[in-house]
């Protein structure tokens, strides 16, 4: 018996819109990144990208748990000394809601260019309107 191996024209992708609101960030980001691998089909082939396209939206009603809204701090640098800057989750979800979803679903996926890939299907909207109503997305609950 051979080993199945999924190709391009295997593929069918569908489109998803989950509604962020009160769920728990790490929670949502590991789910999404599981449907944006395509790990929950059953050709799923690693080395191929097998995945579904994510809208999210209401990404500003986001939850966590514990104090990490005062105590996560996400960095970036310039590459210039001195110039690491940090803000708190607290600060991101204030000014840019959908980088904080976008952040914890790429840090999800492979570091590599099959993950890049898999990012672009992702749409992070910080309210409850999207302009991909022609795709015809299904509602995905989480439990």
């Amino acid at each position: 018996m051979k080993t199945f191996s999924a190709k391009a024209v295997d593929i069918e992708r569908k489109w998803y819109v989950v509604d962020a609101t009160d769920l728990v960030l790490g929670r949502l980001a590991s789910q999404v990144a599981t449907i944006l691998r395509g790990k929950h089909k059953p050709i799923f082939t690693p080395h191929v990208d097998c995945g579904d396209f994510v809208i999210v939206v209401n990404a500003e009603k986001i939850h966590v748990t514990g104090r990490r809204l005062d105590q996560k701090k996400y960095y970036r640098h310039s590459g210039y000394t001195g110039s690491m800057k940090s803000r708190t989750l607290r600060e991101m979800i204030a000014t840019k809601p959908e980088e904080v979803i976008t952040l914890a679903v790429k840090r999800m996926l492979p570091k590599n260019n099959l993950g890049r890939l898999m990012l672009k299907k992702l749409r992070v909207y910080a309210g409850p309107e999207h302009p991909h109503v022609a795709q015809n997305p299904e509602p995905l609950v989480f439990e």
